[in-house]
């Protein structure tokens, strides 16, 4: 996940981000690079230690602090309105309870925080979509729970978010593993 393309979209969905955050499914760090010089706290949620002990370097360079506090998105320990956003990276993907999780990141946002999101899920196209359903099974097994169907702007809305930018396209890898959901989503009032 640390390709051009993927570095790009990771630009791009840092881009904006500012004061106090939580990364749900921080893995080893890829997204500190592109973070914003305004972000002063990251609050990392990632279940592999070893994940964290890979991100030692970056953490250490990182211009904001860094705490890691947490191993599951479905329960974020952060208080209720403690953060100005939450950043996901191809992580909801894997989350047991997606849903669940968007509702965990509504409660921890400040009035008015966003959600900056990255994600894989399913495709745009029928075809796709149908070698998807096939492919399921079998990626889940191999890739530790990853899910290729998931349609990640409905479970967004079913998490009581709003999409204020949603762009829906394909990275450069085969289709039925890199179609992507790339935006920024607020609470639905």
């Amino acid at each position: 996940m640390a390709d051009a393309g993927t570095r790009e979209a990771r630009q791009r969905v840092c881009a904006g981000l500012h004061g106090e955050i939580a990364e749900v499914g921080f893995g080893s760090g890829l997204n500190l690079p592109h973070l914003p010089a305004a972000v002063t706290q990251l609050y990392a949620v990632e279940p592999s230690r070893l994940s964290v002990r890979l991100a030692e370097g970056r953490i250490a360079a990182a211009t904001a602090r860094v705490q890691v506090v947490g191993l599951d998105g479905q329960r974020l320990p952060l208080a209720d309105g403690s953060v100005d956003a939450v950043l996901c990276t191809w992580s909801l993907c894997t989350i047991p309870d997606p849903v669940a999780a968007v509702r965990e990141f509504r409660r921890v946002l400040r009035p008015g925080g966003q959600f900056h999101f990255v994600e894989h899920g399913l495709a745009p196209d029928e075809e796709v979509q149908r070698w998807q359903r096939r492919l399921d099974g079998l990626q889940q097994r191999l890739v530790g729970g990853c899910h290729l169907t998931r349609d990640i702007p409905q479970i967004l809305r079913s998490g009581g978010m709003e999409l204020t930018r949603l762009d829906i396209y394909y990275g450069s890898g085969p289709k039925p593993y890199d179609a992507r959901s790339e935006g920024i989503a607020r609470s639905a009032s």
